[in-house]
């Protein structure tokens, strides 16, 4: 089950306790990255666009619920 993004207009709320603010996100990514290596062959990302991503799983950190994340609207955005 893919989990939506939060938005400018909403947020995620755990169903189970309430938590607003602190979750484990598990994503999946297909990014495209430009990499510098030193002359010490030390790598540093210096560009990245990612082509995709999916919202895998969203797990609470308080009760350790998962799935059990919902959308809900942030205060204040309808204003």
């Amino acid at each position: 089950m893919t989990v939506p993004l939060p938005t400018d207009t909403t947020r995620w709320r755990c169903t189970l306790c309430g938590n607003l603010t602190r979750f484990d996100v598990t994503r999946s990514s297909k990014v495209v990255e430009y990499v510098h290596l030193d002359l010490a062959g030390e790598s540093k990302v210096e560009e990245r666009e990612v082509l995709s991503e999916t919202i895998e799983s969203v797990r609470c950190r308080w009760c350790n619920a998962v799935d059990k994340v919902e959308l809900v609207d942030r205060p204040g955005a309808g204003s």
